[in-house]
Formats: structure tokens, sequence, C-alpha cells
């Protein structure tokens, strides 16, 4: 008689854990919008959530350790005139996220170390170019201030944000509704599923279609595609009976896919996260209740069913904090920001290990926050993988930096004489309209926080004489 070998893997036991009362964010009015994006983003200083907003769009951003009740009045994001769909943070500044509206703008905002006291209204720079709206962001992994939008016209678009300038635009490429875009692991590759039920894999710079498929999975409903860290592509979406499923394909070979997991029977489009590191895919469906996850391996049958996280309340959208945001004292592996009608709640996935040790190989090096390119030399064709970090002494995020757009001048098309310096955004002159509404804002604040004080004096005063007057009464 044969005995069942169990197959060896240290995230064979990942359990997850939802967080405490007091580690939840209360009271936010999330988003009641009908867009398929996770509502939701998180960095190691920032948690921004799309919430409803009359007449317009906004979201709303909270500093990671602001837990528990938010303030009714607690500032918002709000300068676009519809509805936001979609929001990232950049992956090289935890100061500086981006906005994607039905508005059709893409708008990039700093936002301060300090709680502001009014709504932020002026982003740092509008990018128009799209003719419907933009539902889906997504910043470059390796490049400074790259950023990619896709949008209701079926277009996506690549911008220097550091400039505000469109660096590609791939407009014939999508019959229809792109569903979702991902780069892969060095930006030099594209991702895209699209309501024509096709996925491809585009290199962006030669605007070229490298790979396609068609008809991945049979059902209507949305697909979506991610790389793994070895240049693989993982795809979820539905079977012609409606069944949930997640698959693994090989671009050298298209026709059939290398493992495929059928699931349940749902509506809900199945997002996926993806943990390079440890090589372990998440899918949280919009309207579901649990997050189910999958080891990736070079091994038959490549994908292996891990777990599931249950919990009672369905979520209404997902956040997936990276790597370097992670709790390496508690072997961390991933952690989830779960949007409810009201609330948010944080979803930690542990390894359970006795040591209090480091754990090297829970933890390998992890993309830091540093760019390994300049938009410019993407652009010219070079490819860089991420810099990365070691995370044995834990992370701390770097300073605010801040994020400075220089304008080109459209009209003098003369080259640059001598030799050719690669520009960061750090280094690059603020423009005198942006350093005079900087200059504007600071003095506001000033000026309501002075009124405040003036009035608790008042107040104080007030509430002193009223004392002496009893004090003597009683005399």
């Amino acid at each position: 008689m044969s005995r069942r070998v169990v197959r060896q893997s240290k995230f064979r036991h990942v359990f997850g854990q939802a967080g405490k009362a007091e580690q939840t964010y209360e009271d936010i009015r999330v988003s009641k919008v009908t867009w398929d994006s996770s509502f939701c983003a998180v960095n190691p200083k920032f948690l921004a959530i799309i919430v409803e907003a009359g007449g317009g769009g906004a979201f709303i951003v909270l500093p990671l350790a602001k837990t528990g009740r938010v303030d009714k009045n607690h500032p918002t994001v709000n300068g676009h005139t519809a509805p936001v769909l979609d929001i990232d943070w950049c992956p090289h500044n935890d100061s500086v996220i981006a906005s994607a509206s039905e508005d059709t703008t893409i708008m990039v905002w700093q936002i301060p170390d300090y709680t502001p006291v009014r709504n932020i209204t002026e982003p740092i720079v509008t990018l128009e170019g799209h003719s419907k709206r933009v539902g889906i962001l997504s910043w470059h992994p390796t490049a400074r201030n790259v950023l990619l939008s896709a949008g209701g016209d079926n277009v996506i678009i690549i911008w220097n944000v550091g400039t505000g300038e469109m660096l590609l635009s791939l407009d014939d490429m999508h019959p229809d509704v792109i569903h979702s875009v991902c780069w892969n692991a060095n930006g030099s590759l594209l991702s895209t599923t699209c309501k024509d039920k096709a996925l491809r894999v585009i290199d962006p710079r030669k605007g070229q279609v490298v790979a396609e498929r068609a008809r991945p999975h049979e059902g209507a409903r949305p697909m979506r595609a991610i790389f793994t860290a070895d240049g693989k592509l993982l795809s979820t979406g539905f079977s012609r009976m409606s069944e949930r499923q997640l698959a693994l394909w090989d671009l050298n070979n298209f026709e059939e896919p290398m493992a495929l997991q059928e699931m349940d029977t749902s509506n809900g489009v199945l997002l996926p996260f993806y943990d390079p590191d440890s090589s372990i895919v998440y899918l949280c469906g919009k309207g579901d209740s649990s997050i189910r996850y999958f080891e990736i391996t070079d091994e038959p049958p490549f994908v292996h069913y891990l777990n599931t996280f249950s919990s009672k309340e369905p979520q209404r959208g997902m956040g997936f904090m990276p790597k370097r945001g992670l709790d390496v004292s508690k072997c961390e592996i991933a952690r989830f920001y779960k949007l409810h009608e009201r609330k948010c709640e944080p979803i930690i996935m542990t390894v359970p290990r006795k040591s209090d040790l480091f754990q090297d190989d829970l933890y390998p090096d992890t993309p830091g926050p540093e760019p390994a390119l300049e938009a410019d030399e993407w652009l010219a064709g070079q490819d860089a993988d991420p810099v990365l970090i070691s995370l044995r002494d834990g992370y701390v995020p770097p300073k605010s930096r801040e994020l400075r757009v220089t304008k080109r001048n459209i009209l003098d098309v003369r080259p640059p004489t001598g030799p050719r310096r690669s520009q960061s955004a750090s280094d690059t002159s603020f423009s005198q309209q942006q350093q005079q509404q900087t200059l504007e804002t600071l003095l506001e604040e000033i000026k309501s926080l002075r009124e405040r004080v003036q009035a608790q004096e008042e107040r104080i005063t007030a509430l002193e004489n009223m004392l002496c007057e009893f004090v003597d009464g009683t005399d």
C-alpha cells in the first residue's frame, strides 16, 4: 500500500487573522461606484480609500497609525469633478498618489506628513489625454515617475509625471473596454485583459502585441491577469458555467494553460494580489467574504491550494501592503486592508514560527523605494530590475520627498547642448505657480491655526473671570 507524500512547503500553514477592534478604521463612507477596482491603496505610511462625495470625486488619506473612528470632517483629496475610480501609490515616493476619474483626467497628489486642516484640492499635475473615463492606473515598477493609465476609450497612455507629458499612447490594440493592465517585474512588458475576451502581452515601447490568447476563460464576465516573478501569467476568469477559475500560462506556449483551478460559482470578479517573494497569489472577490490563496511552484501541478481566510462580512474592496510595510518580527508575509460599508479592517497573513529571530527564508531582499531608471532611460529602451533592500532590521520610510514637476516648453525643440545628465524629480526646479500655491496653502493653514488658538485663549480668559467671580462671591 503506497503512502501519500505530503508536499513540502514553508507556506503550508499560512493563516489569516483579522485585526483587533482598535486596529480598524471606523466611520468611513466607502464609495458605492460600480467599478471593479480595489477602491483602496496602502503603503508603509498612508492608507487611501475612495469615498462617497457629493458633486465630484474624492478619496481620504489616513496616516497608517491613525486607527479608530475617523472624524466626519476629516479632510479629503477632492479635485475631480466626477467619481474617482482608481488610486495608486507611487512605489518610489510614499507621499505621492495618483487618482483616476470618470471626468477623464488623472491627477497626481503630494500628501503632506502632517494632517491638513482643509481638503486637498490642488494636484501637483493633471494629466489629460483620455476622451472617456479613466478606470485603471499603474505605476512603473522600476522607472521614476512613469505612470500608466487605461480609459473607457480603449486607450492605454504612459505618462512622465515629472514633466506632465505623454510618453506613449497605445490606441489601436484593444477593440473594446480594457479590464486590467499589469506590468511585469522590470516594466518591459504589459499584460492586458479586454472585453473582447482576449489576453494580450504587449511591448509598450515597440507598440506591439508579442503574445495573444483568445478566450483563456470561456465565461462572459471580466478577466484579470498578472505577471509572476519568472515571467509567467496568472489569469482569473469564469467558465461557461460561471465557475470562477485561476489559470497559469507560459508565454512560450499560449495554447493550453500550465494549470487550471476551478473554484466556486459566483458573480464577483476575482482580484489577484501576487507576492513575488513567496510566490503566493491571493484571490479576493468583490462581494465575497473570503480570501483564497495559492502557492505557485516550478513542479506540477504548479498551482497549489493553501487555504482560505473566511469572515462574516463581504468585502467592498481590498488594499495590499507592499512587503516593506510588514512586521517582520511577527513573521507577517502579507497584510490586506478590507473595506466594509463603513469601515476598513486589516487582515494579517502569518507563517507560524517558534523563533523570534529574523527569518531569512521568509524575507528575501525585496523591492525598495529607490527607482532603478529615469523615465527617459526607460523610454530609450533600457530595462533594469528593481533595486532591492533587506528587511532584516525592519523598514523605516524615508523622509517625505517633494515631487517636482517641470513642464517642458513644447515650442522649443532644439536639442540640449553639452553632455546629457539624467535628471531626477528631486532636483528639477519648482514652477513659480506651484511655489505660490504651496505658500498660499501654508499661510492659510497658519492663519486658521492662529484663529483657533486665539479662540481658545479667549475661552480660557472667560473661564478664569467666571472662576474669580465665583471665588469673590463665596467670600
